[in-house]
C-alpha cells in the first residue's frame, strides 16, 4: 500500500493506494499549527491505524507548502510553524521504522497527473499552478526533478521578463513579493496578481470570480483586461517553455478553471518562443483538489 499525507495549513487529508493505484481509503484531520509533537503524532497515528486496517506496513510520502533543506533536512515552510525548522522526514521515519518521502505540494501535483495513464509516457512534464499564487514542478520520465536546492520549479521567483514589463504600460506596477523580493512572477500571474492588475490599470477592486463573470456577459472592461492579462501570461510562459521546453503543460489552481486560457494560450504563447518551436501541449488538471494526495502517495513509485 501506498500511503499520501496532502498537509495544508488548515487540513491534513490522507489517502491510502493499492498497487493499481486505486484509493481505497480516505481521511481528514485538522494540522496542528503550534504544536511539533502533536503533528508528529497525528501522522504516525495514521499510519498505524492503516497498517493495521489494511494488514500491510504502508509507504508513506507527504507533500506540503515548502522546501526541505538539503544540507541539513529542516523545512523551511510559512503556512505550518509547527514543521517550519524541524528534520520532519528524519523524525518519522526514526517513529516509523521506514523511509518516509517528503515533496513540496506543488511537486506532488504534478507529480500526480504525470502518472495519469495518458500521461504516463510522456517524457516531460511541467505542471503550472495558478491559484493564490503561482508556481510549478517538473517531472521528467515520470520522476519529480526537485534540483540541488528543492527549489526546481519554483518559477513564481523568477522575475518578471523584460518584454512583459514593457507589456504592463508607461505606469507598471511593481508588486512586493512573499519572499521579500519584487517584481516576481507570482505577484503578476497568480490569481492575486489577476486581481492586483485589474485594480491597478481600472483602479476598482474585485474578485478574480467577478471579473470573470463580468468577461462572460461581454463587459467591455472585464474584456478588454483578460485580453491585456492573457497576453501578458503567454509572454511569461513563453519565457519559462524557452528555458525548459516540456512535452506537456498541465494547470492547475483556481484561475486554471477559466477556460479562454486553453483557446488563447497556445496561438498567442507561439509568437513568445524560438521560430523553430511549437508551443506544447496545454491542458486542465485532471484530479483537482485530490492531486496532492495521490502525488505525495505516488513519490514512492517513480521509476
Amino acid at each position: 500500500m501506498y500511503y499520501g499525507f496532502d498537509i495544508g495549513g488548515t487540513k491534513i487529508e490522507f489517502g491510502a493506494f493499492d498497487t493499481t493505484l486505486t484509493r481505497v481509503a480516505t481521511e481528514r484531520l485538522p494540522t496542528p499549527l503550534k504544536d511539533y509533537e502533536r503533528f508528529v503524532e497525528v501522522i504516525v497515528g495514521q499510519v498505524e491505524k492503516y497498517d493495521q486496517i489494511l494488514g500491510c506496513l504502508g509507504h508513506v510520502g507527504l507533500g506540503l507548502p515548502g522546501t526541505e533543506r538539503v544540507d541539513d533536512g529542516t523545512l523551511l515552510t510559512a503556512n505550518i510553524p509547527s514543521v517550519n525548522g524541524r528534520r520532519l522526514r528524519q523524525d518519522l521515519e526514526q517513529r516509523l521504522k521506514r523511509p518516509v518521502r517528503l515533496e513540496n505540494d506543488a511537486n506532488c501535483f504534478i507529480l500526480s497527473e504525470a502518472w495519469d495513464d495518458s500521461l504516463r509516457d510522456c517524457p516531460s512534464v511541467m505542471g503550472l499552478i495558478l491559484g493564490t499564487g503561482f508556481g510549478g514542478g517538473l517531472v521528467y520520465r515520470g520522476e519529480i526533478f526537485s534540483g540541488r536546492n528543492h527549489v526546481a520549479g519554483e518559477v513564481g521567483h523568477m522575475r518578471i521578463p523584460i518584454d512583459a514589463w514593457f507589456w504592463l504600460g508607461d505606469n507598471p506596477p511593481l508588486f512586493q513579493c512573499g519572499c521579500g523580493q519584487q517584481g516576481c512572477l507570482e505577484s503578476y500571474i497568480s490569481g492575486r496578481g489577476f486581481e492586483g492588475l485589474y485594480c491597478h490599470r481600472y483602479g476598482v477592486s474585485k474578485p478574480a470570480v467577478e471579473i470573470i463573470g463580468d468577461f462572460h456577459t461581454g463587459d467591455p472592461t472585464a474584456s478588454d483586461f483578460v485580453d491585456f492579462f492573457i497576453e501578458l501570461l503567454a509572454i511569461c510562459l513563453g519565457n519559462l517553455f524557452t528555458a525548459h521546453d516540456p512535452h506537456t503543460v498541465v494547470l492547475g489552481g483556481g484561475l486554471s478553471n477559466f477556460e479562454q486560457l486553453y483557446q488563447d494560450l497556445p496561438q498567442r504563447i507561439r509568437r513568445y518562443l524560438l521560430p523553430i518551436a511549437q508551443c506544447p501541449e496545454i491542458r486542465r488538471a485532471k484530479y483537482g483538489a485530490t492531486g496532492g494526495v495521490r502525488g505525495a502517495a505516488f513519490l514512492n513509485l517513480q521509476r
